[in-house]
């Protein structure tokens, strides 16, 4: 009777290495390939280029492989239980990095019934992250990056977005990462906040910036970058002209729009009673939602629905009402915002809001209750977390205090030491060496 041998594989962008891993494979038995799900590969690095019915097609159609099964976490320990094989192949690059606990897990499990651990020597010259960031450099298609959202909401229990106001800062969004003892840390998309791009057009948040204007900004964004967008709609306007918003927003790839139940001149929310701020009838929202959502050309693009209830000291109960109302309208998730210094009305909405027969997206902002961390957030049931503003309010007082120290010291050398070299930033944007 053959062996079994079990391989555990992303299989996201297939080279020799892994070619050269199923075929050693294939030497000591009948290979059955253990192909991670977005979920499991989320846990640790971004998600896949390839959906999962797009990778296991793949891989059934290489020689040496027999079977593929789907596994479900990181850690290979239930599919090794259920399947009990005489032997696992993985690459010898495991053994630090993120991955070394669940290679000694491998190898304790084995342990059980005499199971062999073999490892293939690594193959030199190739690297998945190399092909990633070559991936990365030829960029997206807007319906890839429109299903991207989607597709990260499924794979990971929460999400975390950080405001553009340029092309820049979207580039700082795509390639700032951090590895941290439970793997690679990075931001999953970008929030096209109004408010940081009408800042740094030096106009006021009330709208003033027209939505012609504010495409041209996400299309300089979308050119050198692949991540997911989370555009800023304010009110969404007129119905009417807000039909057309959707429209273009979808065209050009953007993942979802989030509107707020207010209406009259736009004032930014953290202002909360200290002006003028009205909200809109859950009944004419509701049908806003509903001509947006009729507009949409694919079911990939999200409306979410922002409710100002606790902003204009509103009730709990007050935002459930219109939280349940927009959702039953079509809305693709809530947004709930806050500008308490704590999270207690946010935490104690997410309890109440769980319970929801028709409970979708949770979407929080703490820009005022900026001391919770994002595990409590997760810990409540929020999907997604948007950090606001906060590249922009980092970006103005350096500038300012580089200006001032030039007028005071009449040259520039006392700011070198917090400015980037000239040549990294030559070499920061590819092509422009």
């Amino acid at each position: 009777m053959s062996k079994v041998v079990y391989v555990g594989m992303s299989a996201d962008l297939v080279h020799p290495g892994h070619l050269n891993i199923i075929k050693e494979a294939a030497k000591l038995g009948q290979v059955t390939v253990g192909l991670l799900t977005d979920q499991a590969i989320a846990s640790y690095k971004r998600v896949p280029f390839m959906e999962f019915e797009q990778r296991k097609q793949v891989i059934e159609n290489i020689k040496g492989v027999h079977t593929v099964v789907t596994q479900s976490t990181l850690d290979y320990v239930p599919n090794l239980e259920r399947i009990k094989p005489d032997y696992v192949v993985h690459g010898d690059d495991w053994r630090v990095g993120v991955q070394r606990k669940t290679r000694q897990r491998v190898i304790d499990c084995l342990k059980q019934w005499g199971g062999e651990l073999v490892e293939v020597s690594y193959t030199q010259g190739i690297s998945s992250t190399q092909l990633h960031n070559a991936m990365k450099e030829i960029g997206t298609t807007p319906q890839i990056r429109l299903k991207s959202l989607k597709r990260l909401l499924a794979a990971k229990p929460m999400l975390r977005f950080l405001d553009i106001h340029n092309a820049l800062s979207g580039l700082i969004i795509e390639n700032t990462k951090v590895t941290t003892e439970s793997g690679v840390k990075e931001f999953d998309g970008m929030w096209g906040s109004s408010l940081t791009d009408s800042t740094a057009k030096g106009k006021p948040d009330i709208e003033a910036v027209d939505v012609s204007s504010r495409m041209a900004t996400l299309n300089e964004v979308l050119e050198v970058t692949t991540k997911p967008i989370i555009y800023d709609g304010d009110t969404g306007g007129k119905t009417e002209h807000f039909v057309f918003t959707v429209k273009t927003l979808e065209r050009l790839g953007v993942s979802a729009v989030i509107i707020e139940d207010k209406t009259g001149l736009k004032k930014n929310s953290l202002f909360g009673t200290d002006v003028e701020q009205t909200q809109d009838s859950i009944e004419n929202f509701s049908l806003k939602i509903k001509a947006g959502k009729n507009a949409q050309a694919t079911n990939d693009f999200m409306i979410i629905a922002r409710i100002e209830s606790l902003i204009l000291g509103q009730s709990i109960e007050h935002a459930l009402e219109r939280a349940e109302a927009f959702l039953d309208a079509g809305a693709d998730g809530i947004m709930i915002h806050s500008r308490n210094k704590s999270p207690d009305e946010i935490f104690e909405f997410c309890d109440r809001y769980s319970q929801l027969p028709n409970r979708k997206t949770l979407v929080v902002v703490p820009s005022s209750y900026n001391s919770v961390y994002e595990q409590e957030l997760q810990a409540k049931g929020v999907n997604v977390v948007i950090y606001a503003n906060q590249l922009l309010r980092s970006a103005y007082p350096a500038m300012v205090n580089t200006a001032q120290s030039i007028l005071q010291h009449g040259r520039s050398a006392e700011v070198d030491e917090n400015m980037m070299p000239i040549k990294q930033i030559l070499e920061l944007i590819p092509g422009g060496k």
